[in-house]
């Protein structure tokens, strides 16, 4: 009996340790009333939450960085994205998902957008952020710029600048709030096109010039409604597809009446 229990509970730490972490999640814009909001650019990069002794996944997976990069980050929680330059995202994973950390993580900066748990409203927990590294010389750590949003032609504006320098969109954040986790009203995103996760529970063969080749994937969204992508590949996925199991990302332009992204276009496999 006694060792039922041991195993009982072995078993619920292995299931918590990996599960995965309860972040924020911004939900799409869609002419809600932003004004007060403050406004910053959406980065994509690889998502990295600090809990004071490791860096980690939206999955509650180790990140191994390096020592140097660590070492001077604060005992508290830091939320951002580990990030290089816009459209640098297969170089960004290929760094930061390698078992073993080689000198280009010298290349990566720590880009912080939220101070979890921190007390007190947006810009006070980003603040005790911000004396931490300046106290600290963390010279790979920045806090992500914002700005005040009064209208949505500030959004608009802004998010012109933002995608005419190559990048994929904006968040905005109602800075009165104390911290929360979760999918929210209070964080927003806006992007040209929205993106999606979706695994793939299926491969299809091509016909015609892709013959012999992948012709789409069939995946499933954590939703579960199932659809096909059949656009977005270079010849190169298409000679060797996405695994089954594995996590793509796509990019979508709204839902069908059943629910189903439309448009859906293949952009690259998740590892993180």
């Amino acid at each position: 009996m006694k060792n039922l229990f041991k195993l009982i509970i072995f078993t619920l730490l292995f299931v918590t340790s990996s599960s995965a972490l309860t972040l924020q999640k911004g939900t799409l814009y869609t002419n809600q009333d932003i004004k007060g909001y403050l406004m910053s650019e959406k980065l994509d990069g690889i998502r990295a939450y600090w809990d004071g002794k490791n860096l980690l996944t939206r999955q509650n997976k180790v990140i191994n960085a390096p020592e140097f990069f660590t070492q001077n980050l604060p005992p508290f929680e830091l939320d951002g994205e580990l990030w290089t330059s816009r459209g640098d995202f297969e170089n960004i994973q290929s760094i930061v998902m390698d078992k073993t950390p080689s000198k280009k993580w010298s290349e990566i900066k720590y880009m912080i957008f939220e101070v979890p748990h921190a007390k007190g409203d947006f810009l006070k927990r980003l603040e005790k952020a911000r004396e931490h590294i300046e106290k600290k010389r963390a010279l790979h750590v920045e806090i992500i710029e914002q700005k005040i949003c009064n209208s949505k032609r500030d959004l608009d504006l802004f998010l012109k600048e933002i995608l005419s320098r190559g990048g994929e969109g904006v968040m905005l954040k109602d800075a009165s709030r104390e911290y929360f986790e979760g999918r929210s009203e209070h964080l927003l995103k806006v992007k040209k096109a929205d993106d999606m996760e979706a695994e793939v529970i299926g491969i299809k063969e091509g016909k015609g010039k892709f013959k012999g080749l992948m012709g789409s994937l069939h995946v499933r969204v954590e939703s579960g409604v199932e659809f096909f992508i059949g656009s977005g590949f270079s010849d190169e996925d298409r000679k060797n597809p996405p695994k089954i199991g594995e996590i793509v990302t796509f990019k979508y332009y709204g839902f069908t009446k059943e629910g189903k992204p439309k448009f859906a276009s293949f952009m690259r496999v998740r590892e993180d």
